[in-house]
């Protein structure tokens, strides 16, 4: 997760820079504590409205605030302090002339940045390294005003100051260009980084979760790829690559060979956003379930047909339904199909390991979000922040305009150890446990009023633009103002109708019953299916002795 923040004030005096580097903290425990995350990149060739998108969810258990960095003016010599989670200085580094405006995880250019936490090999981190991964990300978008760009402030920062974390995969993208960057470290006390920077091609779309993606690398298409000069030779001098073995060199082979656990964690997310983006082509599960030979995922496809901005939501909401994998049918998935499994992933019966199937949905996502980057508009209205709270199955994606100066309230308040009606994070995180009781019911309830409020949202995009753009030559100040209030009214609206639902849903499903459209509790009783999982562990337990005559009472009197 990015280190995104508001400064209470513009000049960042020691005090703000640690209070802000300390409220951070918290959060970035919680969200790297696992490895999860997943980034899908649609090029502009791939969208319906000629956008880029960058998809990220951001999975652990925390509760994030939303954040504004201002854009400031530096003036020559000034340095900027690079901190651990506890507030100490690790090391500095050269401020530019301006840093741009980050609302979190976008700028006001445009650029948008998610990550994945891939690891790799792990003897390869560098704890001498000063950047950390959310640093360089920070730095690239207050710095960067392309995708490009973006590539060559991290690539660059990390060469003269050093990687620290272990592997990551970087989804980038701007109004022009989408690219993937893989990045590991040189191990302890080494320089710089190891990394492979590719372009998306028009007209396709990549996704990839918590491993290496990028496989062969041309070395002579500085247009589409770019590369740490060392990045053979140093596999050859390690062992990671033999030139001798006849194989060409593959970057994930070399820095990230994949496990048949990190298969089925990690290449089944990939698996599942292409066969659903191009349904039309035959996609074997044989890779992600970790059959040896088998053929690895491509690194970008084209899609059957051109993706809107609500087929990307779709994307991110699956746990592999109408396939071998559903995780809502079974009997791990309860009497009422809740694709919910508690943690941790694996277990093992008897001395033989199993694993539950890890969806792009899931109940630990702190936040997620679809970045909008349009060339043919204005910056401040051509970006749009589509941002998600908790569970992407279950949230509401609110539109937030990277020009924007403020965030909604609520989005921005709350912590993890005290329940909020005021905490927008609480609100998505209540109706999605709530409906774990009942998934198989619950959840069309929720469904029905995230489809009002996303598709209200984006049929009425086209006409608050209409009007940010007529405000933009003469008016700019004006547009910002009307694009902030616009996008705060709306993410607050969506929070209220999400308090509403919580209690909708606590009143209808209650003790077992159902209301009807009258307010009438009903017997719901669990499926045939259910029942019969019950009768073949317990076949006798609750058999009753019928005599001839007897007819069963559904409802006894007492």
């Amino acid at each position: 997760m990015p280190s995104s923040f508001q400064p209470f004030r513009r000049a960042s005096g020691h005090a703000t820079v640690l209070l802000v580097v300390l409220v951070l903290a918290a959060v970035f425990v919680a969200a790297t504590s696992a490895l999860a995350c997943t980034n899908i990149l649609v090029s502009r060739g791939a969208s319906a409205d000629g956008a880029v998108n960058i998809v990220y969810t951001c999975d652990g258990e925390f509760h994030p605030h939303l954040r504004i960095t201002p854009a400031v003016d530096h003036e020559p010599g000034v340095m900027k302090e690079i901190r651990t989670w506890g507030g100490e200085v690790r090391g500095s580094i050269p401020q530019p002339a301006r840093t741009h405006a980050v609302l979190y995880c976008m700028n006001e250019h445009q650029v948008a940045i998610g990550e994945t936490t891939t690891d790799g090999r792990l003897e390869l981190q560098n704890p001498d390294g000063l950047l950390h991964y959310w640093d360089l990300m920070q730095l690239a978008l207050q710095r960067a005003t392309t995708a490009r760009e973006a590539v060559e402030v991290m690539t660059s920062l990390a060469g003269e100051f050093g990687y620290r974390s272990t592997a990551e995969s970087f989804a980038i993208g701007g109004p022009d260009e989408a690219w993937i960057l893989e990045m590991i470290g040189p191990g302890p006390g080494g320089e710089g980084a190891l990394w492979v920077a590719r372009r998306v091609p028009d007209g396709c779309i990549s996704a990839y979760a918590n491993h290496l993606r990028i496989g062969e690398v041309p070395l002579d298409d500085p247009r589409n790829c770019l590369y740490e000069p060392r990045v053979v030779d140093f596999a050859i001098e390690k062992g990671y690559y033999d030139p001798g073995s006849g194989e060409p060199f593959r970057w994930r082979d070399a820095y990230g060979p994949a496990t048949a656990q990190d298969l089925r964690y990690c290449a089944s997310r990939v698996w599942s956003v292409f066969r659903r983006a191009a349904p039309s082509r035959d996609w074997p599960a044989d890779y992600h379930r970790g059959v040896p030979g088998a053929e690895p995922y491509p690194l970008w496809i084209e899609p059957d047909e051109k993706l809107t901005t609500a087929d990307v939501f779709a994307l991110i909401r699956d746990h592999y339904e109408g396939t071998p994998y559903d995780m809502t049918v079974g009997v791990d998935a309860g009497p009422f199909g809740c694709p919910v499994r508690v943690q941790p992933m694996g277990w093992e019966i008897d001395g033989v390991q199993y694993t539950w199937e890890r969806p792009i949905s899931t109940k630990k996502t702190g936040f997620s979000f679809v970045s909008q980057s349009r060339r043919d508009l204005p910056d401040a209205m051509g970006g749009v922040f589509w941002y998600g709270l908790d569970d992407t199955y279950t949230t509401c994606y609110v539109p937030l305009y990277c020009g924007i100066d403020r965030v909604p309230p609520s989005y921005a308040t709350g912590n993890l150890q005290e329940f909020s009606w005021d905490s927008a994070w609480w609100m998505f995180n209540l109706a999605a446990n709530y409906a774990n009781l009942r998934y198989v019911d619950m959840i069309e309830d929720i469904k029905a009023v995230q489809a009002e409020l996303e598709t209200g949202f984006l049929t009425l995009q086209p006409v608050v633009e209409k009007t940010a753009l007529a405000l933009a030559e003469d008016h700019p100040d004006l547009m910002r103002r009307y694009l902030t209030d616009y996008s705060i009214q709306q993410a607050e609206m969506a929070v209220d109708h999400w308090r509403e639902l919580a209690k909708h849903l606590i009143t209808k499903y209650n003790d077992g019953y159902v209301k009807d459209e009258n307010g009438h509790p009903q017997e719901q009783t669990y499926p045939e299916a259910w029942f019969r999982e019950v009768l073949a562990r317990r076949p006798e337990q609750f058999k009753l002795p019928v005599a001839e005559g007897d007819t069963l009472q559904e409802e006894l009197p007492y």
